[in-house]
């Protein structure tokens, strides 16, 4: 397809890359309403569901994206796209909801969910560094990518014991996608598995359009790939996120906003860059390292304005959006 998109004119391209960002956002929701509701069937609990079907649907668009640019070994895009996506969800989605309305930020978020997906990103550079079981640093590599889906699969389990322990107490689950599940509807077993065909092949078209066009618009414009992953492609992969999110802070309905984008960084990192590490190697440049340290010292800062008084003011939320912004700038220029 790589060949067949080069020979396009730009404009066109353009149109392919959103097509393609299109194809990702609704091909992960056909996925998740036909694996969901033949979960419903087999009577798995809608918070197990919730926690495992719905929430790694949210992180499908990213996962098509790095999978099949490590795949092609276009290496700077499939890190680039999901640090750029969790610098993203962390200061603009986070930022612009807490700037419509204040946020309040659940105590589990900050004692458990910040600190963790600030593990995670220490991780990432720690390994990324090191290139542990690689012939040389700075690569990602397979047994790397066993680390985060161990750790993955840790975090699951972590979970679902939680909100399960929860619930028996009769407490409110407030996790990203448990209540959607609760009313989602059921569909019959064979328009359920339609839906999984579907769902399935819009990904992998979608991933590969995204790809190979973003690919194709930073050779036109002399952008390198990892400023293209950072910036397209990482805002197109998050736009699910943003326009969720903006809708539920017109309701004043954000009070999870913050731990949905901390735990969607959680997913990238440990899901997202375990598959695309186990699949094929991925190397790291300096650009990746530095914008990974960013990650972090953003993390670091939503942290303490989320543990100050346990909500994200307005005054924030601006100073949120404007040092993403400013990161843009930054990327832009280097």
């Amino acid at each position: 397809m790589q060949n067949y998109i080069n020979e396009l004119p730009v404009l066109v391209v353009v149109l392919l890359l959103a097509a393609g960002f299109g194809l990702l956002v609704k091909g992960a929701d056909f996925f998740v309403e036909g694996s969901s509701s033949i979960a419903k069937k087999l009577k798995v609990p809608p918070i197990i569901i919730g926690l495992t079907i719905v929430a790694m649907g949210t992180s499908l668009p990213e996962t098509a994206v790095s999978v099949t640019a490590s795949l092609v070994q276009n290496n700077e895009l499939a890190v680039s796209n999901v640090v750029g996506s969790n610098i993203f969800n962390l200061m603009f989605v986070i930022g612009v909801c807490s700037i419509l309305t204040p946020i309040l930020v659940q105590k589990s978020t900050i004692v458990r969910d910040i600190p963790l997906s600030l593990g995670c990103a220490f991780l990432l550079l720690v390994l990324g560094i090191l290139g542990i079981g690689d012939k040389s640093p700075m690569i990602l590599g397979r047994f790397d990518g066993i680390v985060f889906l161990v750790l993955f699969t840790g975090y699951i389990i972590v979970m679902i014991r939680s909100a399960m322990k929860a619930r028996a107490a009769g407490e409110k689950v407030e996790i990203e996608g448990v209540e959607e599940c609760d009313s989602m509807a059921e569909i019959s077993y064979g328009k359920s598995i339609l839906f999984l065909i579907i769902g399935a092949a819009a990904i992998a078209l979608g991933g590969d359009l995204t790809v190979d066009s973003a690919s194709r618009i930073a050779i036109e414009l002399g952008m390198s790939q990892t400023l293209v992953g950072l910036t397209i492609v990482s805002v197109g992969t998050s736009l699910p996120e943003l326009v969720t999110s903006v809708v539920a802070a017109r309701k004043n309905e954000v009070d999870m906003a913050v731990g949905n984008a901390v735990g969607s960084n959680i997913f990238n990192i440990l899901m997202v860059l375990g598959i695309s590490g186990v699949l094929s190697p991925v190397a790291l440049l300096h650009e990746n390292l530095v914008d990974i340290v960013i990650l972090i010292i953003f993390t670091i800062l939503v942290w303490i304005f989320a543990g100050t008084k346990k909500k994200i003011s307005r005054k924030e939320g601006i100073i949120m959006t404007l040092a993403y912004l400013i990161y843009c700038g930054y990327i832009i220029m280097r």
